[in-house]
């Protein structure tokens, strides 16, 4: 059965930091391109981050730049998201996402994934 499944969420104060665990089970995670989505109340999706498959290139929402970092273990399967300086405008519910194409959209578009996580809330509040 194919799944993806989020860890790490919670509550953290501005400036905090966080990291995201997305593990995957039902497919090999080196051969999709592998993104972070998020959605904020009253908001669309966003798509914060993706991992390409292939040649390992990666986009970030200008909204994140320099401030989350996204990585993935073939090894064991799993992607990650480090979140530093969180602020309160990225509280959210965070899901991972598996795109059966090898790259990223140059976009960041959330409309091009095939297979979601159920998603972990992220809250940034003092």
């Amino acid at each position: 059965q194919l799944q993806l499944v989020e860890s790490g969420g919670g509550l953290v104060q501005p400036g905090g930091s966080l990291t995201l665990s997305c593990a995957a089970s039902g497919l090999t995670l080196d051969y999709y391109a592998i993104g972070w989505v998020r959605r904020a109340p009253g908001k669309e999706r966003e798509g914060v981050a993706c991992y390409s498959s292939g040649d390992g290139a990666i986009y970030y929402a200008d909204s994140v730049k320099g401030r989350f970092t996204i990585s993935r273990d073939g090894g064991k399967n799993m992607a990650y998201l480090q979140m530093n300086g969180l602020e309160p405008e990225d509280t959210a519910v965070y899901y991972c996402a598996a795109d059966r194409g090898y790259s990223c959209s140059a976009s960041g578009s959330p409309s091009v994934y095939d297979y979601w996580g159920q998603g972990t809330q992220v809250t940034v509040s003092s």
